[in-house]
């Protein structure tokens, strides 16, 4: 049974809310029997909703035989419980179902401990529901009932739990520091993919790299993130990286424990924020995954907007949902329309730090010579009767003072 529930006065995000809501329903595997709209003022402390809503929610479940009744709300425990009794079936809230979707898409170790890790957190304050029952039989002082007793040996077992996760992903965090360390050092390039989930992030990722990431439609299909270099033209030292897509209000669980992972988006050079132009709602979902970029202080990473999907749109809608420039570009992932202007704005972007500069290198330069190969992009190279080598190659500013003295003004052979 999925409940949406509207609180205050009706908006035009309602219809979109309530597709979402049935998309994160059938991602996690539910088969819906039926679904019922309430609207309130403002929630119900008991129930969230009214006590004649709950009613009819009873009704409705014992009609159909519902053993899950999904709430598109964040309800409290002691909500839970109460309509758990109510409707006499397993109630369970919008961050609940979205945590068992995260369960579910979790692969790599690192994402199965950060979703372990918040599910714990999520039931730490919902221990109390399983052992309602034992809680009855304890007394006064001295008295304790196996209810409560059983209750903090729970609790005791998931804090060791907690604590256990949270030292293992210290060092899941401190292997991804050194790797953003080495891709520092050696000067590679980092593109990170964000946006709205199901917007086509992982078809563009494999668009771009010539990957074969799989590519469902539904929500939340990537959850770990997934790197891998980037050609553009011949310069080498860029990687792409995919990552997890935003939902409208994001649960807090989820944020702070990908937050690690998130962080990728803060350390990266330049984000491509996809956006689904079909979407009616593309405007408002765009400002949702700022204000998770926000969350994890990556607001201020340059970005270019990539519009997706415009083979879906007329010919003269297409500039109107994205008139294109130096940030925005709109292309088609599925069927290659505009990959190759964005590919443009990726190369100016990545050369945007970078000078073009050409070299004549003694021979018992050998050292530094390598050292360019390494942190820069040779375009041509060819080596003189006398040993030198000439290089022509895109070089990272802080590497140019190193090379003043052997810079030429032109290149011999051009």
């Amino acid at each position: 049974m999925l409940v949406h529930v509207a609180v205050g006065a009706k908006t035009q995000a309602e219809d979109s809310e309530r597709e979402e809501f049935l998309e994160l329903a059938r991602s996690a595997g539910l088969v819906p029997q039926a679904q019922l709209d309430f609207r309130r003022r403002s929630p119900h402390p008991r129930f969230y909703f009214g006590r004649g809503q709950a009613e009819q929610l009873r009704q409705c479940c014992v009609r159909h035989g519902v053993q899950l009744a999904v709430v598109n709300s964040d309800l409290s425990p002691s909500q839970e419980r109460n309509l758990e009794a109510e409707l006499e079936c397993r109630v369970l809230g919008r961050t609940g179902l979205i945590l068992d979707i995260f369960a579910q898409r979790a692969r790599s170790h690192e994402g199965k401990l950060q979703v372990e890790l918040a599910q714990l957190n999520y039931l730490s304050t919902r221990l109390v529901r399983g052992w309602s029952h034992l809680e009855r039989q304890k007394g006064g002082i001295g008295l304790r009932g196996p209810g409560e007793t059983q209750l903090e040996s729970d609790r005791r077992l998931l804090t060791r739990r907690v604590q256990t996760l949270r030292r293992r992903l210290v060092l899941v965090e401190r292997q991804r520091s050194q790797s953003q360390a080495r891709r520092r050092r050696a000067r590679l390039f980092h593109v990170a993919l964000v946006g709205y989930t199901n917007a086509g992030k992982s078809t563009l990722f494999n668009r771009l790299t010539g990957s074969d990431v799989p590519v469902v439609d539904q929500l939340f299909a990537t959850l770990d993130p997934t790197c891998r270099r980037l050609d553009l033209g011949g310069r080498k030292g860029v990687v792409l990286s995919d990552t997890v897509g935003f939902v409208r209000d994001l649960p807090v669980e989820l944020v702070r424990a990908f937050h690690s992972t998130l962080e990728e988006l803060r350390e990266a050079d330049l984000l491509l924020h996809v956006i689904d132009c079909t979407d009616a709602r593309h405007a408002e979902r765009a400002r949702q995954v700022r204000e998770v970029l926000e969350q994890v202080e990556a607001a201020q990473v340059p970005a270019i907007e990539v519009y997706n999907k415009i083979d879906r749109l007329a010919a003269d809608a297409r500039p109107a949902a994205a008139p294109e420039s130096s940030d925005r570009v709109w292309l088609s992932a599925r069927t290659g329309i505009g990959v190759d202007r964005l590919r443009e704005c990726l190369s100016r972007q990545v050369q945007a730090g970078e000078s073009e500069v050409f070299l004549r290198l003694p021979a018992s330069a050998y050292l530094l010579r390598a050292e360019l190969h390494r942190v820069g992009q040779v375009q041509e190279e060819r080596f003189t009767e006398q040993g030198e080598c000439e290089m022509r190659l895109w070089l990272p500013s802080p590497h140019l003072a190193r090379v003043k003295k052997f810079q030429l003004a032109i290149m011999e052979a051009s």
